[in-house]
């Protein structure tokens, strides 16, 4: 299959793949509106991390939401995984949709690969929500970093294997998907502040008040932003989103929702 051709070819429900920079990668396009593009976060599937908020996303754009290498219903690559390249088989994908700008919301690991986006395609970014990601190891407390070091499959959140395993009945591939965000993890080191300076799109930057950053970490990111703005909410790690490991209230959802879309129609 050319590299330069979207594939028609079906799921069970409107998934369609893509073949972009020599894998398979697995799209979903709902709704209508101005393009805003889902990146889910390590480990996850897009239902994994969107599937409480996307319907509502959905009412007011079109969301392209994406699996990223190795993750969910998408192929791996023989290369390790990284946020650029993430970034650029995203890019691929928007270009080979015809969509020539679209504003971008990724969740943790995909978050970092928004910011990528932003940072080596700033020319198809509208605005960027970036959730719960960092920029720094300090970030971080020691003991993510040592526990990430020594990390085994059964440390993976049995909510995220099971989703992985409804997708591909492959323990391999679950064991692939793993290895490959657990080494980024553990090679990740400190980005260039001036690259995420270098972002004029306009940018939301939230995240949670006992998430696995630190609040103080969120604000200096969101302050090397030219044109950003701030939200620290409650609760932990992807609890504002209700991703599939947490139990977010309801209302706190709605809530968060509204920040969004506040932050996406405004001018």
């Amino acid at each position: 299959m050319s590299t330069n051709s979207v594939q028609a070819q079906q799921t069970g429900s409107n998934g369609k793949y893509a073949s972009v920079n020599g894998i398979n990668m697995y799209y979903e396009i709902h709704g209508s509106g101005q393009p805003l593009v889902l990146i889910h976060g390590g480990g996850s599937t897009i239902y994994t991390t969107f599937g409480k908020i996307l319907p509502e996303l959905a009412k007011h754009h079109q969301v392209i939401s994406v699996e990223l290498q190795a993750h969910g219903h998408t192929s791996d690559r023989n290369a390790p995984s990284s946020f650029e390249q993430d970034a650029d088989d995203v890019a691929s994908l928007l270009k080979q949709l015809n969509i020539a700008k679209a504003s971008f919301f990724g969740f943790s690991n995909g978050g970092n690969t928004a910011m990528q986006v932003a940072i080596r395609h700033p020319e198809i970014v509208n605005k960027l929500i970036i959730a719960s990601s960092l920029y720094r190891r300090d970030g971080m407390p020691q003991s993510f970093w040592d526990g990430m070091n020594h990390a085994t499959i059964d440390n993976m959140p049995k909510q995220l294997r099971d989703a992985y395993l409804k997708i591909n009945n492959d323990s391999a591939g679950l064991m692939t998907m793993f290895k490959r965000d657990a080494v980024r993890m553990q090679n990740f080191k400190d980005w260039n502040e001036a690259d995420i300076k270098s972002i004029k799109a306009p940018t939301l930057v939230i995240a949670a008040s006992n998430d696995v950053m630190t609040p103080e970490h969120t604000v200096a990111l969101y302050r090397l932003f030219a044109n950003g703005q701030l939200a620290i909410l409650p609760g932990g790690h992807g609890d504002y989103l209700g991703e599939i490991t947490t139990s977010a209230a309801p209302g706190e959802i709605t809530y968060v929702l509204s920040l969004f879309d506040q932050f996406l129609h405004s001018k």
